[in-house]
């Protein structure tokens, strides 16, 4: 490529969009270009300073810390300008995501850049993104330390007699599909395992008519409480393969094999993240959705908070946009222009379950009404969300995906989109307002949030808009009954609880100024501000909290019974005590619509 084309490449991305032309020719012509295999390392975290300015040419790089990927950067994204600007060793690892092209800029040229306004608010812009998604995922990727072996037992424990035939235990193993039977003597406990079975029976050491008395091992024990840690070092201390799990009061609860212990990984955030991340194509990644109701179970099991297991489902969810957006690249070749591919709902909030839908939208540079460029962009989106749908994360029914045309447009267009709903607030734009408005950039490199955002704050600034979402925010009604009762039958708890009070949410937040997305963060802060009072506001958490536990509670029972988690509960199947805590959330949420009728004048 001669220095005009590169200097063209250059000029189409920022902070070198607004340099003026013989600045940029000047940066192109000392540009070094630079190649890297499939995971090699360009910078590392903690190491040497970066002595050049990088910007992604073709292909993609990952941005690492301690070995977690933070950010996949595309074409015309720039990584080591913090170390670049303070000499000090990378904050993250860049590692080459597939084969990549990066252009090298040296010092003298790259400060040149980033001393200007431009670089200085790219510099801003990108520490504050990655500083927030270092964050997040971290959040995202709780450590389950706290597993206990009690939590891996599946089945009751297999016994059989002393006298049997060995060939008569294999028998029972193979129709009770168990790798281990328990055998008693008195107070002493023994197990067969088909490991034995294999090296002793099948190696002709032993006649398949002898009695198990003859191959059986002393039982290691562990109590139910021993956490999942521990338990493999008893194990792998002990030489066994196979531990029994006894309680003093409930008696032998049952046997766990090394499989089962060591297979705690396959249900830890990291590792599902990274089978989702190093897919090589999308039936890999079908196969990796399998593990993601065993991660949820996982997370449930071990204590987490709705919330907390709100944000690492999400963190998941992203990875698969993510790990979908790259293998439809590969398939349709680089983008023409600049994206960014925007989560909606509850995915942009951090609040994403596995009774939730996709919902998306995406944003590609102006190319002056293109329509191979949007072509182009709909081929991507329908790859994506076909790819999220056969990983088990169903369409919305409302259609809001990006291969759709009207959630999939240039930036001006999407702008305008957002001051449309502010200006002309009738009920298709409150509606288009009360999913949109809700977003969170996943992925490209189109720098749109600070655009959206700064509309977003200016709709305390449009009455009408207030007004009317005010209304909006009681469409979703409780489905409490006569004296605030529950129902006598099943609701969809989405509709009836979740909804109404993150619609509540989001009409305080957009009211007063406030652009999180985070339906607890939206409180908090509204509270804060003095716009919402204390009680109110931390009624409307608790009761956001119960509602998110009794769902993802139901969830986890739809599972156990091998059915897709759904959102209908029925009242009558919640314990006693938690239905009057149901019941007082839901009329927490009640009352909180009604106070908004101060926003509505009569009539309208």
């Amino acid at each position: 490529m001669n220095t005009q084309e590169l200097a063209g490449f250059l000029g189409r991305f920022p902070p070198f969009d607004v340099l003026p032309e013989d600045e940029r020719t000047a940066v192109a012509a000392s540009v070094e270009v630079r190649m890297y295999a499939n995971g090699e390392n360009i910078l590392v975290e903690d190491a040497e300073p970066a002595d050049h300015l990088y910007v992604v040419r073709d292909g993609a790089v990952e941005l690492l810390h301690q070995e977690e990927v933070v950010d996949v950067l595309e074409p015309g994204e720039c990584f080591g300008h913090p170390s670049l600007l303070t000499g000090m060793a990378p904050a993250f690892t860049v590692r080459a995501h597939g084969g990549s092209v990066c252009y090298a800029i040296p010092r003298e040229q790259a400060l040149m850049v980033l001393n200007s306004p431009a670089g200085a608010r790219y510099v801003a812009v990108t520490l504050r993104d990655r500083l927030t998604q270092t964050g997040h995922t971290v959040h995202g990727l709780p450590q389950l330390a706290t597993l206990r072996v009690e939590e891996l037992i599946t089945r009751p424990p297999l016994f059989c007699r002393g006298d049997i035939a060995i060939r008569t235990a294999a028998q029972i193993m193979t129709e009770n599909d168990t790798s281990s039977i328990l055998v008693r003597d008195g107070a002493s406990l023994f197990i067969l395992t088909d490991a034995v079975l294999r090296a002793r029976v099948l190696a002709a050491e032993l006649s398949p008519e002898s009695p198990v008395s003859r191959v059986v091992t002393w039982a290691v024990t562990v109590g139910p409480d021993r956490l999942v840690v521990d338990a493999v070092i008893d194990m792998l201390d002990a030489g066994a393969d196979h531990l029994v799990v006894i309680d003093p009061l409930r008696g032998i609860l049952g046997a766990l094999s090394a499989t089962d212990l060591m297979g705690v990984e396959t249900r830890s955030p990291f590792s599902l993240r990274h089978a989702i991340l190093r897919a090589a194509d999308e039936e890999e990644l079908v196969a990796a959705a399998q593990n993601l109701r065993r991660l949820f179970l996982a997370l449930l099991e071990a204590g987490l908070s709705s919330v907390d297991i709100g944000r690492v489902l999400s963190l998941q969810f992203d990875t698969f946009v993510v790990r979908l957006l790259d293998l439809a690249l590969e398939a349709h070749g680089p983008a023409p222009v600049l994206w960014a591919w925007l989560s909606l709902g509850s995915a942009a909030r951090r609040e994403f379950t596995l009774g939730s839908d996709q919902e998306n939208a995406l944003v590609y540079a102006d190319s002056n009404g293109d329509a191979e460029v949007d072509r182009y962009f709909e081929a991507i989106a329908t790859d994506v969300n076909r790819g999220l749908e056969r990983c088990g994360i169903p369409p919305d029914p409302n259609d809001v995906s990006s291969s759709s045309a009207l959630w999939r447009m240039s930036a001006s267009k999407w702008a305008q989109v957002f001051r449309d709903c502010l200006e002309s607030p009738d009920r298709s734009h409150l509606i288009r307002a009360n999913v949109s408005f809700d977003f969170r950039a996943v992925a490209g490199g189109l720098g749109v949030t600070p655009e959206l955002v700064a509309i977003l704050r200016e709709a305390k600034s449009h009455p009408d808009f207030v007004r009317r979402l005010a209304r909006s925010a009681t469409d979703f009604k409780t489905p409490l009954g006569f004296r605030g009762a529950l129902p006598d039958k099943s609701f969809d708890l989405k509709k009836g609880g979740v909804i109404p009070i993150a619609n509540l949410a989001r009409f305080h937040a957009l009211a007063n100024g406030i652009t999180i997305s985070s339906t607890l963060d939206r409180l908090v802060t509204a509270h804060e501000l003095g716009a919402l009072d204390a009680e109110t506001a931390a009624a409307l958490r608790e009761a956001f909290e119960i509602v998110s536990h009794i769902r993802l509670d139901h969830h986890a029972a739809c599972i156990h019974a091998g059915r897709d988690p759904d959102n209908i509960i029925d009242p009558k199947d919640l314990p006693p005590l938690m239905r009057v805590h149901l019941r007082e959330a839901l009329r927490t949420v009640a009352t909180a619509q009604k106070q908004l009728g101060v926003y509505v004048p009569q009539g309208m």
